[in-house]
């Protein structure tokens, strides 16, 4: 099989300027590939690379032709196993590149399915009607924009809510929020930025507002504060920065609930489902997130929806255009029961 392939990078505004923590951005950089069979299928895949876990535009640049050169090497995308492999000793076997990597395994997997008339989670096998919802993500800002983006989620049909937090006014935005979405379901977000003490008081605290878990309170750097944290919080804790890939999952089983599996940061879909699952053998929860990113990746987790318990895949929602669209979401409800479009979904707008 001859195979051709391309890959383009695409700068996309955020509609409103994002906020955790460590930050605010008002771009998103998105890698996109495209693969090319000899019948003229097209098979795309995407990723947001994030300087958190190494990446950006340059390493994308740089290291993309080398993985494309494999896939056509290879030849044939329904050797998944052997691009994984090939692309994983091309960025040195250390898990490095996970974006530009995972859009590869996205276009791979959407060119499989294209060429097999099948949906993605039809090929996988997955129960169309096991669906979860997709969490808002309210991002850092002025209390009282916060609390206005929520009840405007809320008016556009959002039922749950992630704030993210890492502030000297958190316990102000929680009550402002949960003031202005009394109903809705809320989870909040600190992306590392309290000490074990901290984290500890702003568990009982938001526990008392009702909200469902906290996301990575502590440092992923801290393995005990966050045992720590999880030992004395009334609330279940996720991890997200803590644990990358599958091999990271052990090492959390004892001091958290839920695993956080997203594309980007564990270099595709093989990667993911085996976080999935390597998480759910150790008794945790799993929630499929996302970067700020576009459908051209977004489309393909939604696929993963069947797996998990939860769903932060809101990605596509928070910019102001994407290029691409992909699986329906109204109210975040991600929703494959009628859902027959080969592949991942993704089509160019």
């Amino acid at each position: 099989m001859t195979l051709s392939a391309e890959f383009a990078w695409h700068d996309l505004p955020l509609d409103v300027p994002f906020g955790i923590s460590r930050g605010t951005t008002e771009r998103s950089g998105n890698v996109v590939v495209r693969l090319t069979d000899e019948d003229g299928r097209v098979g795309i895949g995407g990723g947001a690379p994030s300087e958190y876990y190494g990446e950006d535009h340059e390493s994308v640049a740089a290291v993309m032709p080398d993985l494309l050169d494999l896939v056509r090497d290879v030849g044939d995308p329904h050797r998944l196993q052997r691009i994984e492999r090939r692309m994983a000793e091309a960025v040195g076997g250390r898990g490095a590149d996970p974006a530009a990597r995972s859009a590869v395994s996205v276009a791979c997997h959407d060119l499989v399915c294209k060429g097999l008339d099948l949906p993605l989670y039809r090929y996988w096998g997955l129960d169309p009607d096991r669906t979860v919802s997709s969490s808002y993500t309210i991002g850092l800002a002025d209390t009282d924009a916060m609390a206005d983006r929520a009840a405007a989620a809320v008016d556009a049909g959002y039922s749950v809510l992630k704030v993210k937090l890492g502030t000297d006014r958190d316990r102000d935005i929680v009550a402002a929020v949960r003031e202005a979405a009394p109903d809705a379901r809320l989870r909040v977000d600190a992306n590392g930025a309290w000490d074990p003490d901290r984290a500890v008081a702003m568990t009982e605290f938001l526990a008392e507002h009702d909200v469902e878990f906290v996301e990575q309170p502590v440092p992923a750097g801290d393995p005990e504060g966050l045992k720590r944290v999880h030992d004395a919080s009334p609330l279940p804790v996720a991890v997200d920065e803590s644990c990358v890939t599958a091999r990271d999952v052990p090492a959390v089983a004892d001091r958290a609930d839920v695993a956080v599996v997203k594309l980007a940061k564990c270099g595709g879909l093989r990667a993911a489902l085996r976080a999935i699952h390597a998480a759910h053998a150790c008794d945790l929860d799993v929630m499929v997130g996302c970067m700020t990113e576009s459908n051209a990746s977004i489309a393909a987790a939604a696929h993963l929806g069947p797996l998990v318990e939860y769903a932060d895949l809101d990605g596509a929602l928070l910019l102001a255009e994407d290029p691409f669209e992909g699986i329906p979401m109204p109210g975040g409800r991600i929703d494959l029961s009628d859902w027959d479009r080969p592949g991942t979904g993704v089509r160019e707008r």
